[in-house]
Parts: structure tokens; sequence; C-alpha cells
């Protein structure tokens, strides 16, 4: 199936929802990243106020939720990923300090000053990084933290292949680890840690989950050109991290607001 110069981005929706609906997490990660992350901020207490912008259904935000006392809103701009992120807090007993609200991660409805952390995993490409940093930081407390994770190239020289893939069809603004941490000075933050997540992140907690599920829609959209197109990229995209694993990954920034 051909998905030349097609990415995500392309397709509708409601398909990517319906998708990505179906696994706890959305993105790259695990519970024990987003733990590792969180033992880099201090003080949070229960009026702490956490952001988790781009959150989808949720998965790494209740990891957070269980393990500090703080308030946490989730932000996702699909409306049936809050739907299920709620549904989750209240399986969780966790409704009464974690809420969803639908907004877009690039008009949000903070106040100046309002947070004590602002945390991401895997969804600043959608404004990019460093916009992401500069622009959200004005809702952040004078010494307050954010912690984001994002793809990351690990090398300055990589193939084209992989090159052309992520220029071209994942994230035209992925950079190395050293420019994200030199945007993170510049936006006004210093940086408190930065770690890659292991490969296990990728290939048992994002794309082994993802088959089964793949097999099951292509029975159930047999014949649907755009179903089989968007599989075929999801596909490919597994393929490449498989070859060209060496040069990229994701990489967890924090940083806390001077």
């Amino acid at each position: 199936m051909e998905t030349e110069n097609k990415s995500i981005n392309d397709f509708d929706s409601q398909l990517i929802c319906e998708y990505y609906s179906n696994f706890e997490r959305q993105g790259v990660g695990s519970p024990e990243m987003t733990i590792k992350a969180l033992n880099f901020i201090n003080n949070l207490t229960q009026k702490s106020k956490i952001a988790d912008i781009g959150c989808g259904t949720g998965g790494q935000t209740m990891v957070l939720a269980q393990n500090t006392v703080a308030n946490i809103t989730g932000v996702d701009l699909l409306p049936r990923f809050i739907d299920i992120f709620n549904e989750n807090a209240r399986k969780l007993h966790l409704e009464e300090r974690v809420n969803g609200i639908v907004a877009s991660m690039d008009d949000l409805p903070f106040e100046n000053g309002e947070y004590d952390l602002i945390w991401s995993e895997g969804a600043i490409y959608n404004i990019g990084f460093e916009r992401g940093l500069k622009e959200w930081l004005k809702f952040l407390k004078k010494g307050g933290y954010i912690a984001v994770s994002d793809a990351s190239w690990f090398t300055k020289k990589r193939p084209s292949e992989v090159e052309n893939f992520w220029k071209e069809v994942g994230y035209p603004g992925i950079s190395t680890i050293s420019e994200n941490v030199n945007s993170m000075e510049e936006s006004g933050y210093m940086p408190v840690g930065v770690f890659t997540l292991p490969e296990s992140c990728w290939l048992e907690n994002f794309y082994k989950l993802q088959a089964p599920v793949q097999e099951k829609f292509l029975k159930m959209y047999k014949g649907n050109k755009t179903v089989e197109e968007f599989i075929a990229l999801e596909r490919h995209e597994a393929q490449i991290y498989e070859k060209y694993k060496e040069y990229y990954g994701y990489v967890f920034y924090i940083g806390k607001k001077l």
C-alpha cells in the first residue's frame, strides 16, 4: 500500500480517535517513565495544579494522579478522548481532582501563572517543541516545571531514508537533544532533567499492541482504501523504527521556569 508523503494528519480525526482509543496510551511511553520524569519535580502539594496537554485518554495522567496529591486538568482536542479520560478518572475514584476538558493546545483556556507543572507526553509535536515551550511558559508560576517528551534525533547525521520519513511523514520539526535543550534554555527554563525512553516503550508498549487492532480494523473495514492507507502508514512507521532506532527516539525534557 502506497503511503508516500502521507502523514497521520492527512486522515480524518474520527478514524484516528477510533483507532487510538483502543489503547491506554496514544503514544510512546510507560508508567515507569512517567514516574521517572515526575521524580525531577519538587514541592507538589494538595494545592498544586498540573495541566496535561494533549492528554489523550489519560494513560499517563492517571499515573500522575496516583503518584501526586495535586489537582490535574487534562486537555485534548478530541472530545471522545476526553469522554474516556473522565470515565477513567471515575473508575479510579480520582474525579475529585482529575478532570479532562476539550481545548486546543494553541488556544488554552488557562490563566497566567495558574499552574505548578505543565506535562505533555508525545504531544508537543502538534504545535512544535520550541513554540510549545514559549507559549506555555506564561501559564506556569515562577519556579514551576514543564515536563515534555518528544521525538528527537540521537545523531547529527543519519541515513536519508529515516531523515526523509520524519521530515515528510512524521515530524518535520524533529531536532537533536542538544538543540532541544538549547531551545528550553532560550525559552526561559533551566533544564533539570533529560533522558531517553527505552526501546521497550516503542516496541512492547506501542507497536506490539497495535498489531491485533490493525488486523481487526482491516477486517471491519475491508475494502476501505482510507483505512488500508492508515494501517499501512502505521506499519511503515514501525518498520522505520525497527530499522533506524539507533538514530532517534523519544526523550523526556524537564525544565524549571526561571
